[in-house]
């Protein structure tokens, strides 16, 4: 942690040492050209601590700030008063009449049209280091670093422990929608040994549903009476059937009235009207 600490101090330490060559470097050439455009001795001493003074200003309030649009301002002032160093240091670099102050007053530039381009960059350059100067000083002042948001601590307040060892403790509430869903019924367990044997009696639940027969049905629950022969049964069939039409002679019907098998009572069917059809031809005959 201390190798860190050192490790940063020494860089702001470099960073001021080469902000502060460079600004030496770059006072030469703002003082010539403010005296150049018309400043006495005592603004054009102060002439570039108001170009590089208002850059440092803004670097300042550039690491400062937090918010988005206002680091955005704050980056946009410094790139344009770094922009306004950078081509009055070049004008004075191209003009050397400016190094030994034999230049004529208000003149940098021989063609017109850059001339009183750059008179006017460096006269505009004290004027917008007030107005960038101060918002950016009330911005910095006005700024309120975002606050980390609350580590939501939780309460376990399952523990149970005793009131010697805490002392009076504090109940902590608890949110409603927190609390545990309401807990079952308890259970009582007897412990009691039963010298008794317990009497287990299975209860079958009845079904309302009317049972169906799947499979083939157990010899003990067939039906008792004997098996017919096919003789008996067409006996059956036909006294049972005496007074019906042949319309009515019915495979359906023929079991019921008989009991049978619905394979037994449509061979019923066949003979008993083939007889009652044959029975006219044998009546003329």
């Amino acid at each position: 942690m201390n190798l860190h600490r050192k490790g940063r101090a020494a860089l702001v330490l470099a960073l001021v040492a080469v902000v502060g060559m460079a600004f030496r470097v770059s006072w030469n050439a703002l003082r010539d050209v403010a005296r150049a455009i018309g400043a006495d001795s005592t603004a054009a001493l102060l002439y570039p601590f108001v170009v590089d003074g208002l850059m440092a200003l803004a670097l300042v309030a550039t690491l400062v700030l937090t918010d988005r649009a206002d680091k955005r301002f704050a980056l946009r002032v410094l790139a344009a008063y770094t922009l306004a160093s950078l081509v009055l240091n070049y004008v004075h670099g191209l003009v050397p009449e400016l190094h030994g102050g034999s230049v004529d007053w208000g003149r940098l530039a021989d063609w017109d049209p850059a001339n009183w381009a750059l008179v006017l960059l460096a006269t505009s350059l004290p004027v917008g280091s007030i107005y960038f100067g101060s918002d950016l000083v009330a911005k910095v002042l006005h700024h309120r670093p975002i606050e980390p948001a609350p580590i939501a601590v939780s309460v376990d307040t399952s523990t149970n422990r005793s009131t010697p060892d805490l002392g009076e403790s504090t109940p902590v509430p608890v949110p409603a929608a927190e609390l545990p869903a309401a807990l079952p019924a308890p259970v009582v367990v007897d412990l009691v040994k039963r010298t008794e044997p317990i009497q287990v009696r299975a209860v079958a639940a009845e079904s309302v549903r009317p049972r169906r027969a799947t499979g083939r049905v157990p010899a003990v629950a067939r039906s008792s009476r004997p098996a017919r022969t096919a003789e008996q049964l067409l006996d059956e069939a036909r006294s049972a059937t005496a007074d019906w039409s042949v319309e009515d002679l019915t495979a359906e019907g023929i079991r019921k009235a008989v009991r049978t098998s619905p394979a037994k009572a449509r061979v019923l069917r066949e003979t008993l009207r083939g007889e009652r059809s044959a029975a006219p031809v044998d009546a003329v005959a």
